[in-house]
Formats: structure tokens, C-alpha cells, sequence
């Protein structure tokens, strides 16, 4: 099994516009929603590629709720994509991805893109993410070294870190890999990198 960690998960929302105008009201073509942030997208290709994949971080509030209902109707559908399911599918050709997500009181935030269909370019909306308190990273931190004992191969730790919690967090996400003689592969920018 192949670990994949989204500190900073999100619900992917993307419109569809025939023109983006600045300044200006526009009549939306197509809605599409998805579960989001870096981690989750590694574990769909690898899903896709037929590795088993569990994906943990934090969810929270309604938008977690959709996100988590999104990842089991993906596996529902057979689609390879991300769900609560586990193995190869008959076909050898996709695996279902375990759904190891830690609830928080916060929400789980939203990420918007646009598209604007004239040129194809999209403008990207990214909000933050809800506030880790203290006890909910113990609480994730107590998972993760739960699931670096259940046979996990690899572990991918992707994206940005949620208010909260600490800037050396993937430090301490590598450390715990590291003791339990996992293979690390990170993901992320600034501060958390260089940590």
C-alpha cells in the first residue's frame, strides 16, 4: 500500500464561463466538484496506475462531508478513482483508494477555478483551510504512525500546511516514515520544505 498525506485537503470546484471579465457578472456553462489538494490527486493516479492507496489528513464541517461522499462515489463507480474500497480492481487495471481521513471541527476549505473557455485559462481561488487546533495534530499524528505499521510500501506527503499546524510538521511526518523504514517522497514549498 501506498500512503499518500493532504494536511490541506479541498472540495475542487470549477466553473466553466464563456469570457472572464473582470469586474463583471457571468452566467456559469458547467459546475464540477472534486476532491481536492495535492495528495489526493497523487493517490488518483496511483488508483488509476493500479496501486493501493490510502489517503489521510484532515476533513472538516459540510465541505469534508461532500468531499468524502465525492471519494465513495468515485470508488462506487468503479471508476479506479478515489474511495473507500481496497485492492486491484477484476481488471487489474485500477485500485481503489482507502479513505483515512481525520475529522476536524473546522471546515474543510474550498478551492475555485474558472475557466474561461475563450483563451483557457483559469483563475485559481484558494482558501486556507481550517485551524488545527493542538489536540487535533496529536490526534493525526497518533493515525499516521498507526498506518506506517499496517504494511505501507511508500508514503507521498503533498501540498500546504493548514493554519495551525506546525511549520516543521512534515519534518516530523518524515522522521516518523523514516523510523518505521517507510520511503518518503514530499511535496510542498517554503518554510514546511526547508524544515
Amino acid at each position: 500500500m501506498i500512503l499518500t498525506v493532504t494536511l490541506n485537503a479541498a472540495l475542487d470546484l470549477t466553473y466553466r464561463v464563456p469570457h472572464l471579465v473582470p469586474h463583471a457578472s457571468h452566467r456559469v456553462r458547467e459546475v464540477t466538484e472534486r476532491p481536492g489538494g495535492k495528495g489526493l490527486n497523487v493517490a488518483r493516479v496511483l488508483g488509476a496506475l493500479g496501486f493501493r492507496t490510502t489517503v489521510t489528513g484532515f476533513v472538516g464541517g459540510e465541505t469534508g462531508r461532500t468531499l468524502r461522499a465525492l471519494l465513495a462515489a468515485d470508488d462506487d463507480h468503479g471508476s479506479g478513482g478515489i474511495g473507500g474500497g481496497s485492492g486491484v480492481g477484476e481488471s487489474g487495471g485500477s485500485a481503489a483508494v482507502t479513505d483515512a481521513l481525520v475529522e476536524v471541527a473546522g471546515p474543510t476549505r474550498r478551492t475555485v477555478g474558472v475557466v474561461d473557455e475563450s483563451t483557457g485559462d483559469t483563475t485559481q481561488l484558494n482558501e486556507p483551510g481550517p485551524h488545527i487546533s493542538p489536540e487535533e495534530w496529536e490526534g493525526f499524528l497518533a493515525t499516521y504512525r498507526g498506518l506506517l505499521e499496517q504494511g505501507v510500501e511508500a508514503t507521498a506527503l503533498c501540498g500546504s500546511l493548514p493554519p495551525g499546524v506546525p511549520v516543521g510538521a512534515y519534518a516530523t511526518l518524515v522522521r516518523e516514515a523514516r523510523a518505521a523504514g517507510v520511503p518518503v517522497l514530499l511535496d510542498t514549498s517554503g518554510e514546511p520544505l526547508r524544515r
